[in-house]
Parts: C-alpha cells; structure tokens; sequence
C-alpha cells in the first residue's frame, strides 16, 4: 500500500509541475484568452490539494 501512495503522490507532484509550466507559458507568450489560463491554474490546485491529502495519508500510515 506504501509503494502505490509513494507512487500516486510522485504523479501528483509530476502533473501539478506540468501544469503549472504549461499555464505559466502560456501567459508567457500572451497567446489564449485568460480563461485558459484561468482553468489551468484551476487544475493546478485540483491536483496540489489532492497530492496533498495523498502524502497525509501515506504519513499516516508511515507510523
């Protein structure tokens, strides 16, 4: 169980960094409309808050 929560919580963390590059190029570059930007970094604290309760739970069950 502690390898697949090591494991989820490794591509939450992955996917949370995709995200927040690919929202930060994009207003970079200034092309796409503000509600791209806005739904990406949406997602973003979607997969941070559940990266999150992720590594709570796999602290939990450390102990």
């Amino acid at each position: 169980m502690k390898t697949v929560l090591i494991i989820l919580v490794a591509l939450g963390m992955a996917a949370t960094l995709g995200t927040l590059f690919a929202g930060m190029l994009g207003m970079a570059r200034g092309k796409g409309s503000g509600g791209q930007s806005n739904k990406l970094m949406r997602w973003r604290v979607i997969l941070q808050g559940v990266t999150l309760v992720l590594f709570a739970l796999l602290l939990s069950l450390s102990r």
